[in-house]
């Protein structure tokens, strides 16, 4: 079956896809949002690889180095082997700060026997625009355009030059290694170099990993989202990306295809809930200094998303030469639905604010900062939570009264007024809580249908739709409430197909959809095991887990039919959501347990003390 099987390196500053066959098939440097270096996903014939090729009688194998994001390629025939480590180089540096270089290393490490192979080494820059010309200089082999755009990426390699670039047969009789960058190297790469960056990267990954806690079911895949989720971070801004591809289609041979390179709010707010509630602490701070960063007045309105670098306008087009992922067109840079109104993020974003200082409040930063945007969340939310708006789902003509985002609205006073509590700020409790309880009101007057006895997705319709099974994990409502027992009921019986949930059924902008969006069947799966069908809940969860690819590691869409992966790859929005739903279906070692409970015992030692 045609599936999306890669494995992402990366180090927090760009990210690149390896194929299961070791093809570097994807990759933009120097940063996640930069012009393509290898865009083959998105064209086959023109978009540029970095292909390694041996005999048909070798198997070829993949894995991740076991809590790391550095990813082997094994290729053995039984009596000749060799191994392919490939990472992007990430660690502590002396002075401070991290090292994450612009390149990749592919360390090649000698086996046994008498292993060949042959390099398909076919750079195409700036999306392969123009013509990219390739030439082997004495310290490294160079490759430049000049045609539509200038740009330029160096490789270096202890192998033959002429051979790499020629294709011929390599004979690897030591340890080898490439060393891809984006700029000059100062100093020249060797084999024992790229070998300490690897221990290096991989001491880094080890210790991140270290603080991440161990669960009795389900670890190694909570394990390997949150590396995967660490991946899809911007250390520069704090900025967490979609997903590390553009245009990477919803379903075959359609136009649903977006660049998901940006930061949306609603995105980026669940991957800091998830990533901190793991302990990592440091990540929520940057995602907190970026979010005070682009809102510089007290009435300016939330962007439903931004660049990586805080960009506020992120124009659309596409890229026509390039004939799109199985020839599903068109390409597409940039992304439209920046101008998009979508009431919810301030809920979203309000909440991750709360467990941020619920989680860490004896050592916030900016807390004056974060209380001046909660009070700005509210002054917008009270102006605009009766309009319209395009939804989650980011329907692009018709805007309606969406369910999802009349309770996200509610969520963002609901955590205001805990916000509130929290800092000691009481003089607008009583108009917030006033607020709180019309929008309450508002919504279980207007989004419950007696006719389907549901919530609906949104005002007036019959229509379901999966995110209304937020309303629980977000607090509006109690999971054994009979209105939310039978809406989980009613999505099932109407949204679920052999397991896997459409987002809804009514048809959209481009028709009705043929993939299952995979959040939402993780939404489902928790739904079911908050209303007590634990079983049944834990049976789908172990059938959709199948579904990854064969590194654990999931796209934002499922084929109904054929269960191939589908989008934009790895999403952030699938792996938070196998995390929460892992969480909730396992049990915590007992050793956890405990730093858990010494963990709040000091936090609350730290409040008393305060």
């Amino acid at each position: 079956m045609n599936n999306l099987d890669y494995g992402i390196i990366g180090n927090c500053r760009s990210a690149a896809l390896v194929s299961k066959t070791g093809s570097i098939d994807w990759c933009c440097l120097p940063e996640f949002d930069s012009s393509s270096v290898f865009a083959k996903i998105l064209d086959e014939n023109i978009g540029g690889h970095f292909g390694i090729n041996v005999a048909s009688d070798y198997t070829i194998t993949q894995s991740y180095l076991k809590g790391t994001a550095i990813l082997v390629t094994s290729f053995s025939n039984g009596k000749d082997a060799f191994d392919i480590l490939d990472f992007m180089p990430r660690y502590h540096k002396m002075s401070g700060g991290y090292q994450s270089p612009p390149e990749i290393i592919r360390y090649i490490k000698y086996q046994k026997g008498r292993p060949k192979f042959s390099v398909e080494y076919n750079p195409k820059l700036e999306y392969a625009l123009g013509e990219t010309n390739t030439f082997v200089k004495p310290e490294f082999i160079v490759s430049l355009t000049d045609k539509e755009k200038f740009d330029t990426i160096f490789m270096y390699t202890s192998l033959d030059k002429e051979a790499v670039v020629n294709g011929d047969i390599i004979e690897l009789k030591e340890n080898a290694y490439f060393l891809l960058g984006y700029n000059e190297k100062i100093f020249q790469p060797d084999v024992q170099k790229a070998y300490v960056e690897y221990e290096r990267t991989k001491v880094y990954w080890l210790n991140w990993m270290d603080n991440t806690p161990a669960y009795e079911r389900y670890n190694d895949e909570i394990c390997r989202s949150a590396i995967t989720l660490k991946l899809l971070t911007y250390d520069k801004t704090g900025a967490v990306l979609a997903a590390a591809t553009t245009s990477l289609p919803e379903t075959i041979g359609e136009v649903r295809n977006w660049d998901y390179r940006f930061c949306w709010i609603r995105d980026a707010s669940m991957v800091i809930k998830v990533v901190s509630h793991l302990g990592h602490k440091k990540i929520a701070k940057r995602y907190l200094q970026f979010i005070i960063d682009l809102i510089p007045d007290k009435d300016e309105k939330l962007q439903i998303m931004y660049g990586i670098n805080k960009e506020k306008k992120l124009t659309e087009e596409t890229l026509d030469h390039l004939s799109g992922y199985k020839n599903s067109k068109p390409v597409r840079i940039g992304n439209a639905a920046y101008e998009q109104r979508q009431n919810d993020i301030y809920g979203i974003l309000m909440d991750v604010i709360h467990q941020q200082l619920v989680n860490f409040r004896t050592d916030i930063e900016n807390g004056e900062e974060i209380w001046t945007i909660t009070k700005g969340i509210v002054w917008v939310v009270n102006r605009h939570w009766q309009e319209a708006d395009k939804g989650i789902w980011e329907f692009r003509t018709e805007e309606r009264h969406f369910t999802f985002s009349k309770v996200l609205c509610w969520v963002a006073i609901d955590k205001a007024i805990k916000v509130a509590e929290l800092l000691g700020k009481n003089n607008k409790l009583n108009q917030w809580i006033h607020l709180e309880k019309t929008i309450r009101e508002d919504i279980m007057t207007n989004a419950w249908n007696e006719k389907v006895q549901a919530f609906t997705q949104s005002y007036g319709s019959e229509d379901l739709d999966a995110s209304v099974l937020l309303m629980e994990p977000y607090g509006f409502i109690e999971a054994n409430n009979p209105k939310y027992v039978n809406t989980v009921k009613a999505i099932e019986r109407e949204l679920s197909n052999d397991g896997l949930l459409y987002r809804y059924k009514n048809k959209d902008d481009f028709g009705l959809p043929s993939s299952s969006f995979t959040i939402c069947t993780f939404w489902f799966i928790n739904s079911l095991y908050k209303i007590g069908e634990e079983q049944k809940a834990i049976t789908l969860f172990d059938k959709l887990l199948s579904y990854s690819n064969h590194l654990g590691l999931f796209s934002e869409d499922i084929d109904f039919e054929t269960k191939r992966l589908l989008g934009n790859f790895p999403q952030a929005y699938s792996h938070l959501a196998l995390i929460e739903t892992a969480i909730n279906l396992s049990s915590v070692t007992a050793e956890e347990k405990v730093i858990g409970n010494m963990r709040e015992n000091h936090d609350d030692k730290k409040i008393n003390d305060r």
